[in-house]
C-alpha cells in the first residue's frame, strides 16, 4: 500500500547512510591537523588522527559527526565537527517503467538501478536518462520509503517549474509509465495529421492547431472526437468547430488520453 506524503521541495538528503568506499570530508573547526578528507574502508572504518578507528559505515553524517565530537574531545574542548559525504557509494535510485529509453540506444531501456556518486535533483537525473520523448510525465511518480511523493515531472521537466524539483535520496524508485495509451491522434482534413501527447488542458481546437488547422476541403463543424470508455465501448462527440472560432468557446471540448480527433472532408 503507498501512502501520497507531500514533502518540502528542495530538502537535503540528510539521511544518507554512509557505505564502504565513500569519501568523507571531516573539519575540525580551529584543528587544521585533525581535518582529512578519507575514504571508508572495505571494513567500513576510517583511520582519523590522534584519535584513532571510527566505525563509519552503517551512520549518517550526523551520526558520525557525534561519534567524531565525543572522541575528539579527549583532545580539543568542546570540539566543533563537520562530516561532509563527497562522494558517495551507497546512493542507488530505481527507475521502472516502460517510458525510459536510452538516448540513441534502441535495444532497450534504462530501467533498473543507477548508482550516483553525489547528491542529485530529480532535473539532473531526468536529464541524464536519455530520450524521455515516449514517457508520459504526467503520469509519472517517485515513491520513497514506500510513500508516493507528489512532485509534477511534466511541470519540472517540460516546463521548467523549478518548483517542482527534489533532492533524491538513497533508493528513491522513480516510475514513468510510456504514453502510447494516452496519446492523441488527430486525422483527417487537417494540414499535418499526427500523434501528440496528452497533456493536462487540451482542447479540440489545440489539438487541430497543433496539427497545423483545417484543410481547405474540411468539414468544420463536423469534427469527431473518438473517446474510448473503460469497458471498451468507444462513444463519439460532434464539434462545431467553426463556431468555436467566431468565438463560441463554451462547446470547445477538453482532451482526454487517448482520444482520435477526425475531421472529416468534403469532396464539394
Amino acid at each position: 500500500m503507498l501512502v501520497i506524503m507531500l514533502l518540502p521541495l528542495g530538502v537535503l538528503a540528510k539521511d544518507y547512510v554512509i557505505g564502504d568506499g565513500d569519501t568523507l570530508s571531516i573539519s575540525v573547526w580551529g584543528s587544521p591537523e585533525l581535518s582529512l578528507s578519507v575514504t571508508v574502508r572495505p571494513d567500513g572504518k576510517i583511520s582519523v588522527p590522534a584519535v584513532g578507528e571510527i566505525k563509519a559505515s552503517g551512520l549518517t553524517p550526523k551520526e558520525l559527526t557525534a561519534v567524531l565530537e565525543k572522541e575528539v574531545s579527549r583532545v580539543v574542548k568542546t570540539p566543533i565537527v563537520t562530516v561532509i559525504v563527497t562522494a558517495m557509494t551507497n546512493y542507488r535510485i530505481f527507475v521502472a517503467g516502460k517510458g525510459v529509453e536510452s538516448g540513441g540506444d534502441t535495444s532497450g531501456n534504462r530501467s533498473g538501478a543507477h548508482l550516483l556518486t553525489r547528491e542529485t535533483t530529480l532535473l539532473e537525473f531526468l536529464s541524464q536518462l536519455g530520450s524521455l520523448r515516449n514517457a508520459d510525465l504526467a503520469n509519472a511518480y517517485l515513491v520513497r520509503d514506500r510513500k508516493k511523493i507528489k512532485t509534477g515531472f511534466y511541470r519540472l521537466f517540460e516546463k521548467g517549474d523549478y518548483s517542482q524539483d527534489i533532492v533524491l535520496e538513497p533508493n528513491d524508485m522513480l516510475f514513468i509509465p510510456d504514453n502510447f495509451e494516452h496519446r492523441i491522434n488527430v486525422v483527417g482534413a487537417v494540414t499535418h495529421p499526427t500523434t501528440l501527447s496528452y497533456r493536462e488542458g487540451l482542447t479540440v481546437m489545440d489539438v487541430i492547431l497543433l496539427a497545423g488547422g483545417f484543410t481547405e476541403f474540411a468539414k468544420e463543424n463536423d469534427v469527431e472526437v473518438v473517446r474510448r470508455k473503460e469497458n471498451g465501448e468507444s462513444t463519439k462527440i460532434t464539434v462545431k468547430a467553426k463556431d468555436l472560432m467566431k468565438g463560441d468557446l463554451s462547446k470547445n471540448v477538453a482532451i482526454m488520453p487517448g482520444d482520435v480527433v477526425v475531421v472529416k472532408e468534403s469532396l464539394f
